[in-house]
């Protein structure tokens, strides 16, 4: 009997210790707010997805030195894509599942977000890409947002400055990467369109491959046409290779894009190319939010060893998606207590369609009805071997 008794308090004990650990547990989890980031920094899109998690690591530090979220620190928890769509499929099941995150930062591009939007949509969580700008990814997604600008409306944009001031552009060409998604949409759909809508005759467009060192074949088919401007459907790399050739063949025109290769790292290979304009959603020195934050960004990519003059537009928009978390989770009044985890998620989701939101990349945005954000446009003219300010247009009011 008396071993018995020994034996029951020794249970009891070690079940109460359980008990207590769990609820500290409990209460552990609930002190933080749980963010997700699927990001990438390496494979096809290392250049330009390597600035988001500086970007988003410096608006983290930011909140938490100032108190966090309703007074609970960011707990931010990384899934690295290798900028395959695949993978971002696995970081967005991970942050849901197995980490409970509140919501998602990302994933980074459009091939990435038309994979993970649906896993999102059902496990109930909402994602915010900063880098997806194919045309109608959000289309009757519940779940699924953007703090990015569609690549029509930029290139439209691009078309009204260059009309209204008055660069020729009556015959044009399109060149295009052929193994990239949101290049292969732009080049073969988005461009010739509008430049036909503005009046321009358009020569068949042309692919190329990513990898493509040499694009000479390429523009000796484009010099065929005897275009005045030629479009550029791919990264700031393939601008400078096609600008260096082009001039080489005798082109005299101008090179165009979308906000695609309005990369900050592609500034000295395009230093030659004078002249040349594209389509970006942010302007490093627009106001002194957006100086100061180019500040922080270029000292922390000095840090990590990464070359960057400034900031590209998509870190900006992966900055001001850690600040409109912020924004919405402290108006739906979330907590991040885990008991909650599924009626917490669908209040961001709830809030983000009526929030108004102001950061660097611009002041009052809304998101339209499919849950796309209305963001500012800037025109960038390559002039004197740096980015200067070509024209501008402000954010679409949501309907």
């Amino acid at each position: 009997m008396f071993k018995f008794k020994n034996c029951s308090k020794f249970i009891f004990s070690i079940l109460f210790i359980i008990g207590i650990i769990t609820t500290q547990n409990i209460l552990f989890a609930a002190d933080t707010i749980k963010l997700g980031l699927n990001f990438t920094n390496s494979g096809m899109l290392k250049t330009q997805g390597e600035g988001t998690e500086i970007a988003v690591d410096i608006a983290v530090a930011e909140i938490n030195a100032s108190g966090g979220i309703n007074g609970k620190q960011i707990e931010l928890i990384k899934y690295e894509t290798g900028s395959d769509p695949k993978q971002a499929v696995v970081g967005t099941r991970k942050l849901a599942e197995d980490d409970k995150v509140l919501a998602i930062i990302g994933p980074f591009s459009s091939g990435e977000a038309a994979a993970a939007f649906p896993v999102g949509e059902r496990l109930g969580i909402v994602q915010i890409p900063n880098a997806s700008s194919a045309p109608g990814l959000t289309k009757d997604k519940a779940y699924g947002f953007r703090l990015t600008e569609d690549e029509g409306k930029q290139f439209a944009r691009l078309m009204q400055a260059m009309k209204r001031k008055n660069v020729p552009m009556s015959r044009a060409a399109v060149v295009y990467a052929s193994d990239n998604r949101i290049t292969s949409i732009v080049g073969k759909f988005i461009m010739p369109a509008l430049l036909k809508k503005f009046g321009a005759t358009v020569a068949e467009p042309i692919g190329f491959t990513v990898a493509s060192f040499d694009v000479a074949p390429q523009v000796t088919k484009v010099m065929e046409s005897n275009p005045e401007v030629v479009g550029v459907a791919g990264f700031g790399v393939h601008a400078a290779a096609f600008h260096k050739e082009l001039r080489r063949q005798g082109f005299k025109g101008r090179i165009i894009g979308s906000q695609l290769f309005a990369d900050p790292v592609a500034l000295e290979s395009l230093k030659p190319a004078e002249g040349t304009l594209f389509a970006a959603g942010y302007w490093r020195t627009q106001d002194a939010a957006a100086t100061k934050f180019t500040e922080k960004f270029v000292e922390g990519t000095k840090k990590a060893g990464i070359a960057r003059p400034f900031p590209h537009h998509v870190d900006a928009q992966a900055y001001d998606i850690v600040y409109l978390y912020k924004q919405v989770i402290e108006a739906a009044g979330v907590t991040g207590d885990p008991s909650k985890l599924t009626e917490e998620r669908n209040k961001i989701r709830d809030q983000l369609k009526k929030t108004i939101f102001s950061g660097v990349t611009g002041t009052g945005t809304c998101f339209d009805e499919n849950g796309d954000a209305e963001l500012p446009g800037y025109i960038i003219e390559i002039k004197n071997g740096d980015w200067s300010k070509f024209d501008e247009f402000p954010a679409d009011k949501c309907k």
